[in-house]
């Protein structure tokens, strides 16, 4: 899952690992904290390793917007402006975000629970790291329209089903159904089918509303899972397919070299797809058509060059 963001140097492989793994400590180490009895014994050392983490996390950050400029797209060129853009991004933001607890708690006196539980946004970097992450991202952003929908047609439901049960219970139980927003709280709770219990209607048509609402409800949360799932699969077969044709482009140039090699192994990774997966749509090219060996010096094409 590593490999996030396309690098193949074996150098930067192993400053990623260490990232991830110091992110990982990181929210262990939060969460440990937590424990009263843990934070009075070990709360020096706890301090310590966050001190560190954050000069570890801040120099990484300011790199990152140092370097900003040499970005592939043209909006990050500039030397200011494009600095700013970059400051800008949901990642260095999340980047941003891992750090500025710390300082706040240095210039400002804040509730020290609420520092521990800030500190666990130092989780959200390791989606930098996830191809997996990438490609939810990238079907939010293709199927926001249909999910907007869906979520516009619960909204309707919620406030009709809502006023209609405030209207039923209220004579009934006007502490329990005081309002529409307390309301609001019940239908939720059923739409999702969780069904705390805190409130439950007592008149015969309140529970009749309350069957209607309970099936509505497992219609609508589906609804949202199986766009999802239909997006995550649609972007898994455009990947494949890209890598596909970069096989065959790869074939068709000439020789196969280091750097050919290279583009193959930098295009599964950009993709987010397994070596599986890639040795799949190879043995699938040879099987339809295409060859695994290169047709112009005979050369066996080894999807996962050594760096």
């Amino acid at each position: 899952m590593l490999g996030g963001e396309g690098h193949n140097d074996s150098w930067v492989k192993l400053v990623d690992y260490a990232l991830v793994l110091l992110i990982t400590v990181n929210c262990i180490f939060s969460v440990l904290e937590s424990v009263e009895r843990l934070a009075i014994v070990h709360g020096h050392r706890f301090h310590i390793f966050d001190v560190c983490s954050v000069i570890i996390f801040s120099i990484e950050y300011l790199l990152r917007v140092w370097t900003a400029v040499e970005m592939e797209p043209q909006r990050f060129h500039h030397s200011l402006w494009g600095r700013l853009r970059f400051m800008f991004t949901p990642l260095a933001l999340i980047d941003l975000v891992a750090v500025l607890p710390f300082y706040f708690g240095i210039f400002f006196e804040v509730d020290l629970r609420a520092m521990r539980v800030l500190r666990l946004l130092r989780v959200f970097k390791l989606t930098r790291y996830s191809q997996a992450m990438n490609i939810m991202a990238t079907v939010l952003r293709k199927e926001a329209r249909a999910i907007g929908a869906v979520l516009f047609v619960f909204a309707v439901i919620l406030v009709f089903v809502s006023s209609l049960m405030y209207l039923l219970e209220h004579p009934v139980q006007p502490h329990v159904f005081s309002d529409v927003p307390s309301a609001m709280w019940w239908a939720v709770v059923t739409m999702t089918t969780l069904g705390y219990g805190d409130m439950v209607p007592m008149t015969a048509l309140g529970r009749v509303l309350g069957a209607f609402t309970a099936i509505i409800g497992v219609g609508m949360i589906a609804l949202p899972a199986g766009v999802l799932a239909s997006g995550f699969g649609e972007q898994l077969r455009i990947a494949r397919e890209e890598y596909l044709e970069t096989v065959e482009k790869v074939m068709q140039e000439g020789q196969l070299t280091r750097r050919r090699r290279r583009r193959l192994e930098e295009t599964r990774t950009a993709l987010g797809l397994s070596h599986e997966e890639a040795t799949h749509i190879l043995e699938h090219a040879a099987k339809t058509g295409g060859a695994t060996h290169c047709p112009h010096c005979g050369e066996h094409i080894d999807l996962w060059p050594k760096a």
